[in-house]
């Protein structure tokens, strides 16, 4: 399937900004099953300083602000060819060694409520298991827009019992790192059936497997992912794969914008 997205970030001041710097992870993945036929990033009220590509192998786009500037926006858009794997990405490349997935973050500490999910985990086939996990995670986590905070832990969510897309993912990397299995954390484009108007990117997340290797597993809708997912960064948690990340001089406030469209091509 082809997919044409377009993804705008804007962010407006109430008084000039002398000077600021942002890392953008925008750009899609080229993978095995992913193939990106054009991209491009326009930036206005900045410049693009570098793009280098960062250890999990995510494109980084270095944009540094104009002086006095009272807003940025930063669009990204392109078309990118996705095959349909049921989620299964193969194996394990770059020189990130797998051992590092199984490492905790702020983020992902595992605490009483994720040793009280996998307590109730069945035995099983490590595949089943993982499914039975997902299911698990999405039970004891409702879907609530709005209803939790961006640097809310795994644990937070789950003591809340409420959360998002991040806060699903948090929560199926932490509980499948204690029980020994390397995962991380992916944000991407979700192509939806009903709308192609979304206001933010989606979040799922992938585990290692023996004798499959990668494979997605997306809390928040129950299933793995098709064609209609992007890939775009991944990291130990969402702060090694956010779309937008940086900081800037002055106290002006701000008003941030996001606009994202995905649609079949």
């Amino acid at each position: 399937m082809k997919l044409h997205i377009r993804h705008e970030t804007r962010y407006d001041f109430d008084a000039p900004v002398p000077f600021g710097l942002q890392q953008l992870r925008k750009t899609p993945k080229s993978f095995r099953n992913q193939n990106i036929l054009s991209w491009s990033t326009e930036v206005t009220g900045g410049r693009k300083e570098l793009s280098f590509e960062d250890y999990h192998r995510n494109t980084v786009e270095l944009i540094s602000f104009e002086a006095n500037t009272q807003s940025i926006s930063l669009i990204s858009e392109g078309v990118v060819e996705v095959e349909d794997t049921n989620g299964v990405l193969g194996r394990h490349e770059g020189s990130t060694p797998l051992w590092l997935f199984q490492r905790s973050t702020p983020l992902t500490t595992p605490g009483k409520g994720v040793a009280d999910v996998i307590t109730e985990l069945p035995d099983g086939e490590p595949l089943e298991r993982m499914h039975a996990l997902s299911e698990r995670v999405r039970a004891q986590v409702s879907y609530e827009v709005g209803g939790s905070h961006p640097d809310w832990s795994a644990e937070d969510a789950l003591k809340a019992g409420r959360g998002v897309c991040q806060d699903h993912a948090h929560v199926f990397i932490t509980c499948a790192r204690k029980i020994g299995v390397p995962a991380r954390y992916v944000s991407g484009y979700l192509m939806m059936n009903e709308t192609e108007l979304q206001d933010a990117t989606h979040a799922w997340a992938e585990v290692h497997l023996d004798g499959l290797g990668w494979v997605g597993f997306d809390v928040s809708n129950g299933i793995s992912p098709d064609d209609r997912y992007v890939r775009v960064a991944t990291g130990l948690d969402y702060a090694q794969a956010a779309p937008v990340i940086g900081n800037r001089i002055g106290a002006a406030g701000e008003q941030l914008t996001v606009q994202l469209q995905v649609a079949q091509q």
